[in-house]
């Protein structure tokens, strides 16, 4: 079996940060992605181009996607193209293999909608609110049709990713670090919406532990959360930034977007059963590290903070 495995999106926030953790565990990773360097430079739309990525993979974690729900509202077309046509290259792909490569799939907790019922499992229905949303659960569906076709295919659900200050500015937690540093107003676009704030290393943990599983040979699991199971509201994290930051920092309040899930969170108890995988690292750890990484790059090492 080759040691080879495709990242598509390897340029973003978990795929840049995956990479590593896998070659640690000596596994050869190739990527794909729009801002790719090299000959790693791709788009998942074009068919032809990650049929020539797959080559020699025994495996594909499937990251690439227009990844947020705002960008998904402004431009509807390009989310379909790339989360569901994108998807549907890659799986095709994957079955032109003379060996079938694994393949794991990025989905959300977006696909939930407004739950029900809280903490959220797996098994609860899936009720999108917003196009991000309904492109994930069509990509779902994919997966599910692929897999019934004999391909091992593996559903994952992501919930409110954070941990690199490069991250994109305006997503929530690099924003309201950013800004406690600086000394600026955190904008509250719905001081009530609660939501599941996941640490980049907890996440690329969780998906080595299922390439892991994948690459041993066993069979796929059904869908599965890597997340923390605890609820922060968006006033909460607001706080908790200009506290950590020892900031004067003010929080400016704003009406939630109608396009926005109000409350989110899950139960992690699936991953912890079928991988042996929890998180690590408390909401206070995370963002302390990114408030120290914005005050080092602001020159002010000296003004570090402790998260105890």
């Amino acid at each position: 079996m080759s040691n080879r495995i495709l990242i598509t999106g390897s340029s973003g926030l978990v795929g840049s940060a995956l990479r590593p953790v896998l070659q640690r565990q000596g596994i050869e990773v190739v990527g794909l992605d729009l801002r790719g360097s090299a000959d790693e430079v791709g788009d998942v739309r074009d068919h032809d181009r990650v049929q020539k990525a797959l080559r020699g993979c025994s495996g594909i974690v499937h990251l690439a996607a227009v990844s947020r729900v705002i960008w998904g509202e402004r431009d509807p077309q390009l989310c379909w193209a790339t989360n569901v046509d994108g998807l549907r290259n890659v799986l095709d792909a994957a079955a032109q293999q003379s060996e079938q490569p694994w393949v794991v799939f990025a989905s959300s907790r977006e696909v939930y909608g407004q739950p029900e019922t809280l903490p959220v499992t797996e098994e609860a229905p899936l009720r999108p609110v917003n196009v991000y949303g309904r492109s994930k659960v069509a990509g779902e569906h994919l997966m599910t049709q692929a897999a019934q076709k004999g391909l091992r295919a593996a559903v994952i659900r992501l919930s409110n990713v954070y941990g690199c200050p490069q991250d994109h500015a305006d997503r929530v937690v690099p924003a309201f670090a950013r800004a406690a540093v600086e000394g600026r107003a955190l904008r509250v676009d719905g001081t009530d919406h609660t939501f599941d704030f996941t640490h980049l290393d907890d996440t690329t943990c969780g998906i080595a532990a299922l390439v892991h599983h994948l690459r041993s040979g066993a069979a796929a699991l059904p869908p599965i959360h890597f997340l923390t199971g605890q609820p922060t509201t968006l006033g909460q994290l607001a706080s908790l930034a200009i506290a950590l930051a020892a900031s004067g920092a003010s929080v400016q309040h704003a009406p939630p977007r109608n396009f926005d899930v109000a409350r989110f969170y899950g139960s992690p108890d699936r991953a912890q059963t079928l991988l042996g995988w929890s998180p690590r690292v408390s909401l206070r750890e995370g963002l302390t590290r990114l408030i120290n990484s914005f005050r080092r790059e602001f020159g002010a090492p000296h003004q570090e903070v402790s998260a105890l």
